[in-house]
């Protein structure tokens, strides 16, 4: 694939956000949290050098990744992506996500804390700007008004481009809404929620939220750690060589509702002469208010498939067929 090849129709909710982000709308995001950890740095390049040659403009991160791996002390993926900014000349055709509250050292939300977090990270990406700028995780120790008006003044300092919100409540997004409005904050225009075939609960109260504030979805785990590509189909799987080291989180999917979408995704992708990873990423990108799913890579082999999802369309018999076999027990 090539940047002139052919993508999906843009929906609402990515052309909103690629013109605010200011880049070309591509129906994929790139997830940045295995680089540095099951992605070493020179594979890391090759995977976002393959991804912005398919078209791809928008790369997510946290300034969190990957602190949880031993000797690691977080910001390892931003650094990646910053060493990979510098070796090329489009930064202006990229958009770059990144995410405060998680990093050990610059944790919660507190004003002098996003301000802090903020500068850090943009250190490592060696960017004047970071496009996408996400509150990662609520901290309800800290007022609203000190959270979101710390966010909206780095827009007002041209250190980010916009904000966003992951992991909120509905009502929590509520309140967001009411204290920017009260104060004149800059909006958020962003929501990034758990979202996928086998993890729907965004389609209640989190998407009504996302519809009234026009916020562009990007859902995370869209993949379902390796579930929705069909890697993993039975318990001995999560186990076999080259099964990632998040795979044993699929095996809540190993149930006879995880089989019955498995089999529905293997016929269509039969169809379509598709991967099962591609299917399961259209299937997402086709819902409302989604912008564009998040996905990662660990080799550039991983690639073309998430890829192939800015191309394929689906009929409506195929998505209800996938959306009724996916559909929560009652």
């Amino acid at each position: 694939m090539t940047e002139s090849s052919a993508t999906a129709a843009v929906s609402p909710a990515l052309a909103r956000l690629a013109e605010t982000l200011e880049v070309r709308p591509f129906p994929l995001a790139l997830g940045g949290n295995v680089f540095g950890w099951t992605a070493d740095e020179a594979t890391s390049f090759e995977v976002l050098d393959a991804f912005a040659a398919g078209g791809g403009t928008l790369i997510d991160t946290a300034d969190g990744y990957s602190h949880w791996v031993p000797g690691h002390t977080g910001g390892e993926s931003e650094t990646i992506i910053g060493r990979w900014l510098a070796g090329r000349s489009d930064r202006d055709e990229l958009a770059i996500a990144s995410k405060v509250s998680t990093h050990p050292e610059f944790a919660g939300l507190s004003a002098a804390n996003i301000r802090a977090a903020a500068d850090a990270s943009l250190t490592r990406l060696g960017t004047d700007r970071i496009d996408l700028y996400y509150a990662h995780f609520d901290d309800e120790s800290v007022p609203l008004e000190e959270t979101v008006g710390a966010l909206s003044a780095l827009v007002d300092a041209g250190k980010v481009r916009a904000i966003a919100i992951s992991n909120y409540t509905p009502e929590r997004i509520d309140e967001w809404f009411r204290v920017t409005a009260e104060n004149g904050f800059h909006r958020a225009v962003a929501l990034q929620p758990h979202y996928n075939l086998v993890e729907r609960e965004f389609e209640g109260g989190l998407r009504e939220r996302a519809e009234r504030e026009g916020l562009a979805v990007l859902p995370y785990f869209s993949l379902a750690k390796g579930f929705l590509a069909g890697k993993y189909r039975a318990a001995a799987d999560l186990e076999a060589p080259g099964a990632s080291v998040r795979a044993g989180g699929a095996a809540e999917y190993l149930d006879a509702r995880g089989h019955a979408v498995l089999t529905v995704l293997d016929e269509i992708a039969a169809a379509h002469g598709a991967e099962v990873a591609t299917v399961s990423l259209a299937w997402l990108r086709s819902r409302s208010t989604v912008a564009a799913p998040i996905a990662s890579a660990r080799t550039t082999a991983q690639l073309p498939a998430l890829l192939a999802s800015a191309e394929l369309e689906l009929g409506a018999d195929e998505l209800d067929a996938l959306t009724e076999a996916s559909a929560p027990a009652a």
